[in-house]
């Protein structure tokens, strides 16, 4: 008797990080149906994966019940900063059960209760939907993915300095996506993270001096860390975000700048039965590259 390969919706599919789920739900198995905002993310989708495409619009809940059509599982991450990121991640959590979707894994964000984070806030009606809906969900709460560091990497080699808009000794958990892509393909195709919150982070939470510390020793030549003004920071990096969306980041910059982020490896390594990647690993691989 032929095994059965669930279908899985993935939103993001194309995406640097929530792409990165794709190729794990494959290694278990799985049919990746990719959900894309327009045709020109098809062939993207396929070319990273996917068995197939399929175009949605996660305003247009029409749209995403014809989507879900026939699919075993979902998984879901909300587009960043966006005004009605609520109303989206919702509009998705009614057509997969109105579509008979059979599990719904949301990659949420690390403290979601954090009201006063608007990025994080956004995710707990998302996640409520989900408390009250029928379905078999999986909550994933990530911390601030090592991914986001990919884009300072060009300058920390050209220049030799790594700046963000917070202090230097701010500490900070992260986590390597590939890690949380695990945990959301395990959750899709298996039943021992069902009804779980999860959060998601790798060792240790490193200071910006003891990041510079280790691309310095991957480099060969030192590195410095620096603080600098948030404007500055995004004529540096140049985030594909508009006027508001910066608004928002800014004061995840500025909580980071007085708090730091919290976070615990443990769950992480319990659920993948292996330490999780660290950040030392991942500037290497940065390197290497």
């Amino acid at each position: 008797m032929e095994e059965h390969r669930p279908t899985v919706l993935v939103v993001g599919a194309t995406g640097r990080v929530a792409g990165l789920v794709v190729p794990e739900l494959a290694r278990r198995g799985a049919t990746v149906r990719a959900l894309v905002r327009d045709e020109r993310g098809r062939q993207k989708a396929i070319d990273n994966g996917a068995a197939e495409a399929v175009v949605a619009d996660l305003r247009d809940p029409a749209s995403l019940r014809r989507a879900a059509e026939g699919a075993d599982g979902v998984f879901h991450i909300g587009p960043a900063f966006q005004p009605d990121e609520a109303r989206m991640g919702c509009n998705l959590v009614a057509a997969a059960q109105e579509a008979g979707v059979r599990k719904f894994v949301f990659s949420s964000v690390i403290q979601p209760t954090h009201g006063t984070l608007a990025n994080h806030a956004s995710k707990v009606p998302v996640e409520t939907a989900l408390f009250e809906s029928e379905l078999e969900y999986t909550l994933l709460h990530p911390a601030n993915f090592f991914q986001n560091l990919r884009g300072a990497w060009p300058g920390i080699v050209r220049d030799g300095v790594f700046a963000e808009p917070y202090p230097v000794d701010t500490r900070i958990a992260r986590v390597d996506y590939r890690d949380v892509a695990e945990v959301a393909a395990i959750a899709l195709t298996e039943d021992r993270l069902a009804y779980g919150s999860f959060e998601l982070c790798a060792p240790g939470r490193f200071i910006r001096r003891e990041i510079v510390a280790m691309a310095g020793e991957v480099l060969g030549r030192p590195v410095a860390a620096r603080e600098i003004d948030f404007d500055d920071w995004v004529e540096l990096t140049r985030p594909p975000y508009d006027a508001r969306q910066l608004l928002l980041l800014s004061k995840v910059h500025a909580h980071y700048a007085t708090h730091g982020l919290g976070g615990n490896a443990l769950v992480l390594e319990a659920i993948l039965g292996r330490p999780p990647r660290t950040l030392a690993q991942y500037i290497g691989e940065l390197a290497a590259s």
